[in-house]
């Protein structure tokens, strides 16, 4: 299984400039290799494969006058960055044929330097090194310090170096994990979760986790950097400066919710064999009213973080479909009793009588729905008349 583990570097301001140069090189490499594909495309001529643009605006390119400068960086970060535009144009095609799965993925564009992310990815081909003081030696650039939190399980096979819209650079290791070794101890206990706005997690079990709502509690800071943000002049130094402390308020609340989530679903892999979680809608509520909460939330990047840590610690995660009426259905009895709007927080049963919370209920109901959905998949399949039939004969 593969993971990636990031961590915060600090980089020395002449290491800046030689980050800066290469995030800019890999931009240039990108942009022209683009620009070649779309001036063969709408001249009716055949695809230029990633040899000839790795010939043509990288290798000759170094020789000239225009792009000589190509050669102050380390030749993988271009390649790579080639290899990344080959990448998007095949997300782009399976998506228009219909191979890729979700939705429709558009043309790559053209990079900028303004752009909100920079990155350049180094592979073993650089010759990039973790050095026996800890930091990482990267090519052309020098041994970088690093905030290591924990250890690498693995030896990494790739670095992604990184810098965020607030300034904040970052590396991010690429490492394979062996399964056997991260399997956690077989519980009996399984989980249903309710996720909603006002408790951002209801068990089955009737704990509740209430929503932190962290893009809400810094909308006073927020809505105070961007009013100073609007009134500096374009182009001008303050701008940029104020730019960056709006990206910082912004990083500040999404690290929140990120540590949030992680420690959450942590949390429930540690203590259950199976978890079932209904698999909402996101982008469909985040067309109504309740988008900024809905996006505050942070609902898929918390299913997804419980999804990869079931599979690395041999637990189990059962999505219940959204048509499931965990809302309606009786967790007692079983009697479906209808719609309810959404003001109606608890219930009473029409057919055995039990009060009900709304969100307890629902938790029950998707954890009992998960249970039948995993006993179904573990039942040999059904054999067909015609099987049947043969089986007879025999």
């Amino acid at each position: 299984m593969q993971l990636r583990y990031s961590f915060r570097i600090e980089p020395t301001p002449g290491q800046r400039i030689a980050l800066s140069r290469a995030f800019g090189c890999a931009r240039v490499v990108w942009n022209d290799c683009l620009r070649a594909r779309r001036d063969a495309h709408s001249s009716g001529l055949a695809y230029l494969k990633s040899a000839e643009l790795s010939r043509r605006f990288i290798t000759e390119a170094k020789k000239t006058s225009e792009r000589g400068w190509l050669a102050e960086v380390s030749a993988v970060v271009l390649q790579q960055a080639l290899r990344d535009l080959d990448t998007a144009y095949s997300n782009f095609f399976a998506s228009l044929k219909g191979a890729r799965k979700g939705p429709k993925i558009a043309e790559p564009r053209f990079k900028s330097k303004r752009d909100n992310r920079q990155a350049v990815r180094f592979t073993a081909n650089a010759r990039w090194s973790i050095t026996e003081g800890g930091r990482l030696n990267l090519p052309k650039i020098g041994p970088v310090k690093v905030r290591w939190s924990r250890q690498l399980p693995s030896v990494p096979s790739t670095v992604t170096v990184i810098k965020d819209p607030s300034g904040r650079y970052f590396c991010s290791f690429v490492v394979e994990t062996g399964p056997a070794d991260e399997i956690l101890p077989v519980l009996e206990m399984d989980q249903g979760i309710d996720l909603g706005l006002t408790h951002f997690a209801v068990m089955a079990d009737g704990s509740r986790v209430k929503s932190p709502r962290f893009l809400r509690r810094a909308e006073k800071k927020l809505k105070r950097e961007q009013r100073h943000l609007s009134g500096k002049a374009k182009g001008s130094k303050n701008r940029n400066k104020q730019r960056v402390k709006v990206a910082r308020a912004h990083a500040k609340a999404a690290d929140a919710r990120r540590d949030f989530h992680h420690k959450l679903s942590t949390k429930l892999i540690r203590e259950n064999q199976a978890i079932s979680v209904e698999s909402l809608s996101v982008k469909g509520l985040a067309r109504t009213h309740l988008a900024k909460s809905v996006h505050d939330a942070g609902w898929a990047t918390f299913v997804n973080m419980l999804e990869y840590k079931a599979s690395r610690y041999g637990r189990t995660l059962t999505r219940v479909d959204r048509a499931f009426p965990s809302s309606q259905v009786c967790s007692a009895c079983g009697h479906r009793d209808g719609r309810k709007p959404l003001h109606i927080r608890a219930w009473t049963c029409s057919a055995c009588g039990t009060r009900h919370d709304r969100d307890h209920n629902a938790g029950k109901n998707i954890k009992h729905e998960g249970r039948r959905i995993r006993a179904a998949q573990a039942a040999p399949p059904t054999p067909g008349p015609g099987a049947l039939a043969r089986q007879r004969a025999r």
